[in-house]
């Protein structure tokens, strides 16, 4: 390809709102342009970038034995209402009517879309397991786009659905996927990816796994322990606290007057706040419910468990007087019968807790929840933190950090199959539901996060195994016939060698040339100038700086191409 003829401009400055330095790059190289909130254009480089990713895909999905398959982005809600996920899914799903009148809605998911293909063709136990994948677009209305294509509403993702008919076999191919992600991640040059254990959220299931890229403009939370290797994401991961049980004492009512805050108390009453029993109120959005939270002082609620754990949607509580909450002033004693009331796991074993006394400016001491508020069974819903118990080895060593979301892992159970009313014949002629694992990754996401993870202040430093082009020649002075020839006779040669070649052949200056040449972030660079061909050579650099040499013309293909292959080895997983 010739950069004369190449569609797209390159850029000194990105535009304004691109805050996340893979967002600038990518639209500073031409590589995408904005189109709406959250839906990009892809350019010539991006889409040979994500392409080559998918084949990465396609090639790890068909090693377990995947069947690629393709499902409508445009689906009819009757599929969903079976599923239930109709009316349970909120706004980020688009609806519509076609033009019979007929509820249809845009596919954010294809879980429901793999049931039916699979159920009625897949009848006999000897028809399982089977996987089937597609790499479709999907569109997901999202509130929040960022980043590019981090984060966006229009989207390609490789999603994968896997039947089985027992637990343990869909185990043993959790792992064989989860391993092919492993090596997709490793082949396209993504250096800091780990799985972390997750929640399933509106995907269902009980196990599931995240692959997140380690990085500072991540959105997600990761709990990892540096001695034994735990890693959860924060919604997920179970916040364990050491406790000093202090001495029993009676529960007392103390005057707290104005201290509302639990500073405000800790301070009155010189105490720590990991001996308060804070109250977080919330209501449930189908009822308007109260929930009431009890939690140690210094902690907060991880709302994720809350509502896993409810079973239920929740909003910040909006107490009123006719509640009998008395806001700032509130503890687990005397509170009204309706409201539920949640005890966190970190209050457990505290015999001596101050809270509220739920009676304006007054609070009390002693509380022992064992002994004044009966019988009750305690709840992990608080955030983890840095410093934490790990859950696993035990050590108060627990790092936070922050990473990319690039794939998803899920064992989805019957939960699809059953609501849809998908069975089989087992051997005994007996009919069942098969069981489920599905398996993600967004392709566009995948690319910005390299670009994310690799790159300098002047562009992106593709790696070879996913780079837009191989190797890109800068042609200095394209009115020098020799340079020309020596530059267009190179471009020939690597192309014969089947290497994928850029060609800048453009009548511009060097620096402008370079500048363009870092936003392309191509790994091999070779530069053709009239200093070059007069002493005989062509200059050869590594985008990443790691290799600046000169190769004779004569033998420069053969070398670049070595170069080439070398660097697509460290790929080869």
């Amino acid at each position: 390809m010739k950069v004369s003829k190449l569609l797209g401009e390159r850029f000194k400055e990105a535009p304004k709102d691109c805050s996340i330095a893979s967002h600038a790059l990518m639209m500073r190289g031409g590589y995408m342009k904005y189109l709406s909130n959250g839906s990009y254009s892809l350019f010539m480089p991006a889409k040979r970038i994500t392409r080559k990713i998918e084949n990465i895909i396609r090639e790890e999905m068909d090693k377990i034995d995947g069947q690629e398959v393709l499902m409508p982005v445009v689906m009819p809600a009757s599929i969903w209402e079976e599923s239930g996920r109709y009316t349970s899914i909120g706004s980020e799903m688009a609806r519509f009517k076609d033009r019979s009148g007929n509820n249809m809605v845009l596919g954010m998911t294809h879980e429901e879309a793999a049931v039916h293909l699979a159920r009625d063709t897949a009848k006999s136990y000897a028809d399982f397991p089977f996987m089937i994948y597609q790499i479709q677009t999907k569109f997901r209305d999202e509130p929040r786009c960022r980043g590019g294509l981090i984060r966006v509403r229009e989207f390609t993702m490789k999603d994968a659905y896997s039947f089985h008919t027992s637990q343990e076999d869909l185990e043993q191919y959790y792992d064989r996927c989860y391993k092919a992600y492993e090596r997709i991640f490793a082949r396209a040059g993504a250096k800091n990816v780990i799985a972390v254990k997750s929640d399933s959220g509106m995907m269902g299931g009980k196990i599931s796994h995240e692959f997140m890229l380690l990085t500072e403009i991540g959105e997600d939370t990761l709990a990892i322990c540096p001695d034994c290797g735990y890693k959860a994401n924060m919604e997920a991961a179970e916040c364990v606290v050491n406790n000093e049980a202090g001495e029993i004492a009676p529960m007392t009512k103390v005057s707290t007057p104005g201290a509302k805050t639990i500073e405000d108390v800790a301070k009155y009453l010189s105490v720590s706040d990991k001996t308060l029993c804070k109250a977080v109120v919330y209501q449930k959005n189908s009822s308007d419910e109260y929930v009431i939270v009890f939690i140690r002082g210094d902690l907060e609620v991880n709302e994720t468990k809350l509502r896993n754990y409810l079973k239920e949607e929740i909003h910040p509580g909006m107490i009123t007087l006719e509640s009998g909450i008395v806001e700032g002033f509130i503890g687990p004693v005397g509170l009204p019968k309706e409201v539920k009331v949640v005890f966190d796991s970190s209050l457990k074993g505290i015999n001596n807790l101050v809270c509220g006394a739920n009676e304006a400016d007054f609070h009390c001491t002693g509380l022992n929840i064992e002994r004044d508020c009966g019988n009750i069974d305690y709840v992990d819903v608080a955030k983890i933190y840095a410093g934490a118990v790990c859950p696993v080895c035990g050590k108060p060593v627990i790092d936070i950090s922050r990473g990319i979301e690039v794939g998803n892992i899920f064992q989805l159970g019957t939960k699809y199959t059953e609501s849809m009313d998908m069975t089989y014949l087992d051997a005994d002629g007996v009919a069942r539901h098969p069981i489920m694992g599905c398996y993600g990754i967004g392709v566009g996401r995948l690319a910005a996060s390299i670009c994310q993870e690799s790159h300098d202040d002047y562009g992106p430093i593709w790696p070879m195994s996913i780079a837009p082009w191989q190797v890109e020649i800068c042609n200095l002075r394209c009115d020098d016939e020799t340079v020309t020839a020596v530059a267009g006779n190179l471009y020939d040669e690597l192309a014969e060698k089947g290497i994928e070649v850029l060609y800048d052949d453009r009548d511009i200056r060097p620096g402008a040339m370079f500048a363009d040449a870092d936003l392309f972030g191509i790994p091999v660079r070779v530069v053709v100038s009239p200093k070059t061909c007069a002493k005989g050579v062509v200059e050869v650099s590594m985008r990443d700086k790691s290799l600046k040499t000169d190769f004779s013309i004569e033998n420069a293909a053969e070398e670049i191409a070595n170069i080439v292959k070398a660097e697509l080895a460290k790929y080869d997983i």
